[in-house]
């Protein structure tokens, strides 16, 4: 999770690129760093290095992890050409290159190939079955299809071995949530018991409560225990939230 501190820092440095004060590889190295997906500005910054020789020469062997995050940035806003610019750059430095093969598949999957996407992520596991972002790249593509049951069932099999993705966790949540399945109870209690300072989970558990007739009274008394020990001086934000869940136990 991105601090307020991180996030102001990220901020600075993209208003100090926007206005010509430099920096471009500054902010991409923090975006990477902080895991922060801004692909329209990671696109722009990325190629204006990339495209300049000098530039890109001084990067040394970090040349190519631009390249690789520029390529990810130009799928994300739809850029196909660029991205296939990118990836046939990094292919030609690593031919037999799995994590270039990941790349590879996403270029399928962003062109709308799926099946041909989902085939190249198979294959991939084969060699690597705990290669995170090719589950969830599954996740994904059954997702874009509209297959939300498939969804379901790839992040059931990815938590099975990374139990600690709080992510996925949520994301599981929220789509059980959204088809009203009384599993998402479930998801947020492995949230709260791995996370149990965090309030939004506790929230989110308290309105699935409401969904199920067996939840609330126990939401609640989470609720009251949690904020009791931990934000005392929020308890007031939660008065009416709690009296729902009275109400409706």
């Amino acid at each position: 999770m991105v601090t307020k501190t991180e996030e102001s820092q990220l901020n600075k440095l993209e208003n100090q690129v926007e206005n010509g004060g430099g920096g471009a590889w500054e902010y991409l190295c923090l975006a990477r760093k902080l895991k922060v997906r801004r692909s329209d500005k990671v696109l722009k910054y990325g190629l204006s290095i990339l495209n300049d020789s000098r530039k890109r020469s001084s990067l040394g062997p970090d040349e190519w992890t631009l390249y690789e995050q520029v390529a990810v940035a130009a799928m994300d806003c739809h850029a196909v050409d660029v991205a296939k610019d990118c990836i046939s750059a990094l292919q030609k430095k690593f031919p037999e290159s799995k994590r270039v093969g990941r790349l590879e598949a996403m270029l399928l999957e962003a062109k709308g190939s799926w099946e041909d996407a989902e085939a190249a992520y198979s294959s991939l596991l084969e060699d690597n079955p705990f290669d995170q972002v090719i589950h969830k790249r599954r996740v994904a593509i059954a997702k874009a299809q509209g297959n939300i049951s498939a969804a379901i069932e790839w992040l059931n099999k990815y938590l099975e071995i990374f139990m600690a993705d709080h992510d996925a966790w949520r994301e599981l949540a929220e789509i059980y949530v959204s088809l009203q399945i009384k599993q998402a109870a479930f998801c947020y209690e492995e949230l709260i018991l791995s996370q149990p300072t965090v309030p939004l989970y506790h929230l989110a558990y308290a309105d699935v409560s409401l969904l199920f007739p067996y939840l609330p009274s126990l939401a609640s008394a989470a609720l009251e225990k949690e904020y009791k020990l931990h934000a005392s001086d929020k308890l007031s934000v939660l008065t009416s939230t709690l009296k729902c869940l009275r109400v409706s136990s």
